[in-house]
């Protein structure tokens, strides 16, 4: 009598046909190609929490931290920034108004430092309050040691890490964002 492949399937047992199938895939070049890999899902960040004491960057989603990174900050960091020049990185409550990927560092995210409450601190006295704050990478062409980062504060009064890390933030990180700086 002839046996088919359809009745011997009908006759063997369940275990035997899933070993098979298990032993059949393993076999190389016989696994069905599995679609092209697509690209990481990131969990979008609704809050950036910068403690300038410790020196950190937090990412938060929905109440819980999802991120977190070392930093580099102004050249003179204790303290709020007070006006343009001093080197300071400012402290409160901002937001990301503005990303940039052809800063003159790996990819910027702009404040909306001054705020109201900055300019009038500046203004009261007769100081500027500068402006152009940022997160972001390293200057564009230089290494992180040549910078001296993370280990110095090195810019004007940013918010600076290295480009991977900048990178992870830049896709973590939408235009509308709040940003906390803490002392």
């Amino acid at each position: 009598m002839k046996y088919g492949f359809n009745s011997l399937l009908r006759a063997a047992p369940v275990w035997l046909l899933v070993l098979f199938c298990f032993a059949f895939a393993a076999l190389p070049g016989c696994a069905q190609e599995s679609a092209a890999p697509s690209a990481p899902v990131f969990v979008k960040a609704d809050l950036v929490v910068v403690h300038k004491a410790k020196r950190t960057l937090e990412l938060w989603a929905k109440g819980e931290k999802i991120a977190k990174y070392r930093i580099a900050l102004g050249f003179n960091p204790v303290g709020p920034k007070e006006y343009e020049g001093d080197g300071k990185t400012p402290e409160g409550v901002y937001t990301i108004i503005r990303r940039n990927e052809a800063s003159h560092y790996y990819k910027s995210l702009q404040l909306d430092y001054p705020n109201a409450a900055d300019v009038a601190a500046a203004k009261a006295k007769g100081l500027t309050p500068g402006g152009l704050i940022m997160i972001h990478g390293l200057p564009n062409n230089k290494s992180a040691e040549r910078v001296g980062h993370p280990d110095r504060d090195w810019t004007d009064g940013c918010i600076a890490l290295d480009n991977p890390e900048m990178q992870n933030i830049w896709n973590r990180v939408d235009v509308g964002t709040a940003v906390l700086v803490m002392p």
